[in-house]
């Protein structure tokens, strides 16, 4: 039986990016459940009860012994030496005094990289990309990022050629394909955990319940890609499974049968697209030679030309949905398949039509294909960073390494400054970013290092100052997901845990001793915030009819709805039936197969139509013949709470599951349970062998986020971490994009004395 304290005798809401919860503190630890009306709550609800007081929590404030003794400056001893613990003011006077030396040099806000990726809290206030950045625009601002690491490729291609990424995401609803659909062609699959997670969380998870549906009504489903369980197994989708990295090749051999067996809707094509006649000279082979054929694309993909030339005509007999996943632009030449899919879709003449045509990240996430938010969510506001100086976000290992160096991206030649001080809160790039022990030597550049963060996360241990920052469920705050139906009042559960404190609190202190309190806070609390944004909100609401109670009444009922849109159409569907009067926000107002302004800008590695590209590395294959798909674990967001129960138990031998065909296991003498070496020429990191023939022959996966653990010299990952082994190379000279996703490798027994798990234990930490 639970014993429960008596101050914390019921369970109060809060959110998480993978759904809405209640929790209570207790005497055992905290008791949490899904939020009652959840149909298909997420299993990673269990990782927060289980992590809030692990080992591996930041109990006080810490300071790399090398940094402390010798002051800030570059140093390779970053991820590598101890810590010492010293109080708040020591550590606040240390930091203060390292940022106040670097914004006062000559070259001040432009060598200070503001870092933070924005998942670490599902709230609308203490989200760390906005305290982070709130805080260095008080200060004078700092060099941002661009993009995600997510989805870069498809922001900068289908912005150039169409429009808005998030507009492209949901220009078709799931309540569309449940009624209209016949046939979705999902390159990259539709993973349900990747759907059970969405920025500020999900009050319902209801994805997997509407493909269901959707198959019900006789909507059937092909999954192109190598890993079987990509979509569920109870919609029985045809399974072809391409090469990794092919299938610009297959949509291809699909857009020569088009154009061969007279299927295109030529008027769709006059009517709403430019560019076309020449993208078919090159799919022909008028331009290069080489026909586009589907024999030529079989020797590419793997896949027989029978069943190209077979769902060719199945897509332009029926109303097609063509979508695809984060996963093929998450690699070398990303835009490609992204706007290849694009082209097919208006080949066929159902681009904007209901249910039909494009998308890109249906499934990917929990809120795309929901009916949309009829209002901006509230958030607090991040001030104006004077700073004109940025990098596409994955590049942030070349910015530290190459400082004074040139760079393209999208049209525009940037150099990267010369970074001095780094802050970093609410991320973890050791998941994000590839060629770990390349990241590691470029945070080895900077003089002063700097990260708020609760665990001793990779990126906390290569920090020379390290402030605590609490969880979720240790402080206050209003959560809210897009597309999402509720605002949610999300309350502390515990005290914080240790001398944590929030980001707010801790900026707050540094604003003091840099002088812009006054500037940072403008006079307000943490509740005095939330109340600021709410009545914002509401004031906007009572606009549309809806009339929200007064603040501390929805503290206590726990949510309010939220304006969805009354217009359930999109801007594609009108596009569609007149591109005149509603034309997209391209230079030629329609869909650009081929785009004169990418052609401008004379990039070797993105041209000016769709475009097949041979991966720069086949020459690797003999070498490394296994096709490795770094995608994202099922067990946890990104690397977030690693320590949790539910993660964990996921593990073998304490390392990431590696899944490997039987038959590719055979020949390497690899029995189900086996801890294996898994390397190229950029690393090796160690994982538990799970057999599974839900992987095609030839490939194998190993998600990402793992908590780096370097074993060795040579930065061997001994927990699992696919990323030590991930290239680190733009997409293209276009977008810049993170190439995390595939990889080639090689994988044998590993025979040697196993090390035991270090990443889930604080480093060495001795008093000051």
């Amino acid at each position: 039986m639970t014993r429960v304290h008596a101050a914390a005798n019921r369970f109060r809401p809060n959110r998480a990016h993978w759904g809405s919860f209640l929790a209570r503190d207790t005497i055992d630890g905290v008791e949490l459940k899904p939020a009652p009306d959840d149909p298909d709550p997420s299993p990673i609800l269990e990782n927060i009860a289980s992590s809030v007081r692990h080992p591996a929590r930041i109990a006080q404030p810490m300071v790399r012994e090398g940094w402390l003794t010798d002051g800030p400056g570059p140093s390779s001893q970053r991820g590598r030496e101890s810590f010492v613990a010293v109080s708040w003011d020591r550590a606040l006077d240390l930091a203060a005094h390292a940022l106040r030396s670097v914004y006062d040099s000559e070259s001040g806000p432009r060598s200070v990289f503001g870092g933070s990726y924005g998942w670490s809290s599902a709230g609308r206030f203490h989200h760390a990309q906005s305290q982070v950045h709130r805080f260095l625009n008080c200060l004078g601002g700092y060099v941002s990022s661009r993009n995600t690491y997510s989805s870069a490729a498809a922001e900068v291609i289908l912005e150039r050629v169409v429009a808005d990424w998030q507009q492209v995401a949901n220009g078709v609803t799931w309540a569309e394909i449940v009624e209209t659909t016949d046939l979705v062609v999902a390159f990259g699959g539709m993973a349900v955990k990747n759907a059970a997670v969405a920025p500020g969380g999900l009050s319902t998870h209801v994805v997997p319940a509407q493909m269901q549906e959707a198959y019900q009504r006789g909507c059937r489903f092909v999954l192109v890609g190598p890993l079987r369980d990509d979509l569920p197994a109870s919609l029985d989708a045809e399974h072809i499974a391409v090469r990794p990295r092919s299938d610009v090749a297959l949509m291809l051999g699909i857009a020569h049968v088009l154009i061969e067996e007279d299927l295109v809707d030529r008027a769709f094509l006059d009517r709403c697209t430019v560019g076309y006649d020449r993208f078919a000279r090159y799919v022909t082979g008028e331009i290069d030679g080489q026909a586009k054929s589907p024999s030529w694309a079989q020797e590419l993909t793997g896949v027989p030309q029978e069943r190209i030339i077979d769902l060719a005509r199945r897509m332009a007999s029926r109303r097609t949905l063509i979508s695809v996943a984060y996963a093929l632009q998450r690699s070398e030449y990303g835009e490609q398949p992204v706007w290849m899919a694009l082209t097919l879709a208006a080949m066929i003449g159902q681009f904007g039509a209901p249910g039909a045509g494009f998308t890109f990240a249906l499934g990917a996430m929990g809120h795309i294909g929901r009916p949309r938010l009829d209002m901006k969510l509230p958030s607090l506001p991040q001030g104006s960073n004077p700073v004109r100086d940025f990098i596409p976000v994955a590049r942030i290992a070349d910015l530290l390494l190459h400082p004074g160096e040139t760079f393209q991206y999208n049209g525009h030649s940037l150099v990267y400054p010369d970074i001095r001080l780094v802050y970093w809160a609410g991320g973890n790039p050791f998941h994000h970013h590839q060629d770990l022990n390349r990241l590691r030597r470029a945070l080895s550049k900077p003089d002063t290092v700097i990260v708020n963060e609760p665990f001793w996360t990779p990126m906390a241990r290569h920090a020379d100052i390290v402030f605590p920052a609490t969880t979720t469920i240790e402080r206050e705050d209003i959560g809210a997901g897009y597309n999402d139906g509720y605002l949610g009042a999300m309350h502390r559960i515990l005290p914080p845990v240790g001398e944590a404190k929030d980001d707010y609190e801790i900026f707050r202190l540094l604003a003091q001793r840099l002088g812009v309190e006054a500037t940072l806070t403008e006079g307000r609390t943490v509740r005095e915030w939330l109340v600021w944004m709410y009545e914002r909100a509401r004031s906007v609401v009572a606009e549309k009819g809806i009339d929200w109670p007064s603040f501390e009444e929805f503290w206590e009922q726990g949510r309010v709805p939220l304006p969805l849109s009354p217009d359930l159409s999109n801007a594609f569907g009108r596009f569609r039936a007149d591109p005149v009067h509603h034309p997209l926000p391209t230079p030629s107002g329609k869909i650009e197969i081929f785009s004169e302004t990418i052609d401008s800008f004379g990039y070797p590695d993105c041209f000016g139509h769709p475009t097949w590209f041979p991966p720069s590395d086949a020459a690797t294959g003999k070498q490394y013949p296994l096709h490795l798909v770094a995608n994202q674990p099922a067990t946890r967001l990104h690397s977030q709470l690693d320590v949790g129960a539910h993660s964990k138990a996921s593990k073998i031998q304490g390392r990431e599951p590696l899944r490997i065909h039987p038959m590719d296991a055979a020949a390497r003498g690899i029995e189900d349970g086996t801890v294996v070496r898994v390397f190229n020429d950029r690393g090796a990191c160690l994982a538990g062998a799970r057999l599974s023939d839900r992987v095609t022959e030839g490939v194998v996966q190993l998600s990402t986020g793992a908590w780096f653990d370097p074993i060795d010299e040579s930065g061997t990952c001994g927990h699992g971490n696919p990323n030590v082994l991930t290239r680190d190379i733009g997409t293209s000279r276009l977008a810049q994009g993170c190439t995390g996703q595939l990889t080639r490798v090689e994988i044998e027994r590993y025979d040697g004395e196993i090390p035991e798990i270090r990443a889930h234990v604080p480093p060495p930490i001795r008093p000051e």
